[in-house]
């Protein structure tokens, strides 16, 4: 049988529940539910939500990502609990933060842009040291958004020394 978000009594197989805006944002307003890389797809998500955030004054941008990270924390944990999972893959909030927190350092422009993309997306599949520690050692919110916050900060200083040596 097939679902749709179309269809309210819908729940596909992910544990999705439309009626729920913790459903949303957990599922990075419905990124998550890609059947393919829905952590890439969401980290795709959340360009849009950078290019509406990029404008902002450093600090309120910062405080926006503190707001998310901690919030992500409680949603994350909640979601996850409702669909019975530990770090489910469809959960992509996380993918959204850490992404944020790498154009941090960003200079402005599609090609770093592209450059955070492909940095943070290669620190949260291949989980260096501590990234790999903490996804495989804490459970709930904080170990679902934890590892990404560290692959973001982690992608955040290949930026800044990238930025560096070429600006």
């Amino acid at each position: 049988m097939t679902t749709s978000l179309l269809d309210p009594e819908a729940r596909p197989s992910t544990g999705f529940d439309r009626r729920k805006i913790t459903h949303w944002i957990a599922f990075g307003f419905g990124s998550g539910l890609s059947p393919k890389a829905p952590g890439t797809v969401g980290t795709l998500a959340a360009i849009p939500l950078y290019l509406l955030m990029s404008p902002l004054h450093w600090m309120l941008y910062v405080g926006l990502v503190l707001v998310f990270t901690v919030a992500g924390i409680w949603i994350c944990g909640s979601v996850a609990r409702d669909i019975g999972g530990k770090d489910p893959s469809a959960i992509v909030w996380d993918e959204f933060v850490g992404f944020l927190i790498t154009m941090l350092a960003a200079p402005p422009g599609w090609l770093w842009i592209l450059v955070g993309f492909l940095a943070f997306r290669l620190f949260d599949i291949w989980k260096p040291w501590p990234i790999r520690v903490v996804d495989q050692r804490m459970e709930g919110g904080l170990g679902i958004m934890l590892d990404d916050v560290i692959a973001g900060v982690m992608a955040a200083l290949v930026l800044l020394i990238a930025s560096w040596l070429l600006i």
